[in-house]
């Protein structure tokens, strides 16, 4: 039988491209088990935040730390998306649901948080307010029971829970300020014997600026405290359930690095109680054991939506308030006419204040007549007005 040497061509033309069909179908039907591996965990964080975030290298903040620690544990790459997060809410709404980014470190672990567009891992930390006084006044002693104020001048954060709980106590002298620091210094400069503050601005405060000279007492209860997580957005339950798996392993980095960044540690004292455990302790027992008793302050704070306004950021949404808006709204905010009272904003609004705010600025409400004034301002210039509005706030005019 006389063989035909270009059919065997052709038969070993055809064997290799078929082969390397079948390889091709193999690396095709192989790559989505290991995509994920290759592809970096995208995490949203504030570039000037600290001590839970920055861009910088050499001092990237709590929160990016651990970003990277779980990044390693996952075995992927990571990579920050950057947004401010005085926003609150609008900064989780652009950033994680809008997909910019897989994961949100730090926000408060609650169905009443943005659910169910937004789930949430397992708890990582314990977050809330402290009680701050200098050591030598403090002589060792808790600070965690409301009558340990008596007598006391108590710097308070403006519009904030603490706030709200000492406003009906007569004998507690109330020292308002707009942000930790100004709390801080207040301490500092002897116009008040102790701050009621945010625990972990306080604590880094204290370590990079105080010379650690203060007492701090990590204060839990309804409105003080909360639980932090790590957030996703409702479609990516299978990441979630992975970093569930390795955030266990994380605990005792977490633990570090809440050290490394002066973040108050120790079991939480409940106000009007006395403490829960021993002042050395790190990890908590209750809900969420193994978590770290950190407090930490998160602009998206369920009850603010919010940080502090600064007194720069007052001024500047004063000056443009009364500049544009008080035609209508009066002076300073000042209106009889209830339905425009801008007083009334967190009355009438409550943790929706500032979403009703920036919808309304930026589109407007024609059939009203409020313009839209999203061409005239600058988001920051928004947020200086709406600085200047939490002040100015009541619960009614009459």
């Amino acid at each position: 039988m006389r063989t035909n040497h270009s059919d065997i061509g052709v038969s070993r033309h055809r064997a290799i491209a078929g082969l390397l069909a079948c390889a091709a179908a193999l690396a095709v039907s192989a790559s989505p088990l290991h995509a994920d591996e290759t592809q970096p965990l995208r995490l949203c964080a504030d570039p000037t935040n600290l001590p839970f975030s920055s861009d910088s290298p050499s001092q990237p903040g709590f929160y990016v730390e651990i970003g990277q620690a779980l990044a390693q544990a996952l075995g992927r790459p990571v990579a920050y998306d950057w947004y401010k997060s005085y926003f609150g809410k609008r900064t989780v709404r652009v950033t994680l649901l809008g997909k910019q980014c897989d994961a949100m470190i730090g926000l408060p672990r609650s169905e009443d948080f943005m659910g169910p567009a937004v789930i949430f891992s397992r708890t990582f930390a314990k977050e809330g307010y402290a009680l701050v006084a200098a050591k030598e006044s403090a002589k060792g002693q808790a600070l965690g029971g409301i009558d340990s104020l008596r007598g006391k001048r108590v710097a308070v954060q403006f519009a904030s829970t603490p706030q709200n709980l000492l406003a009906s106590r007569d004998d507690i002298q109330k020292v308002t300020v707009l942000s930790p620091e100004e709390g801080m210094q207040a301490l500092d400069q002897g116009k008040a014997d102790v701050a009621f503050i945010w625990g972990p601005v306080a604590g880094w405060l204290n370590k990079t600026s105080y010379n650690s000279r203060y007492q701090i007492e990590l204060i839990e209860g309804e409105g003080l405290s909360w639980d932090a997580a790590i957030g996703f957005a409702k479609t990516s339950t299978e990441l979630r359930d992975r970093v569930d798996a390795v955030l266990p392993q994380l605990q005792r980095t977490i633990g570090e690095l809440a050290v490394k960044y002066g973040l108050p540690t120790g079991a939480p004292v409940r106000f009007g109680e006395g403490r829960t455990g021993p002042a050395a302790t790190t990890t908590g027992t209750g809900a969420g054991a193994g978590v770290t008793q950190i407090a930490n302050v998160v602009a998206t704070e369920t009850k603010g939506d919010a940080a502090a306004p600064s007194t720069e950021a007052v001024g500047a949404g004063k000056e443009i308030f009364n500049g544009t808006c008080a035609h209508c709204h009066g002076p300073d905010a000042v209106q009889s006419e209830r339905k425009i009272d801008l007083r009334l904003l967190r009355h009438r609004y409550g943790d929706e204040m500032r979403d009703k705010f920036w919808t309304t600025v930026h589109e407007g409400r024609p059939t009203k007549g409020m313009p839209a004034w999203k061409e005239v301002f600058t988001d920051d210039q928004f947020d200086n007005i709406f600085s200047f509005l939490l002040t100015v706030q009541s619960e009614s005019n009459d």
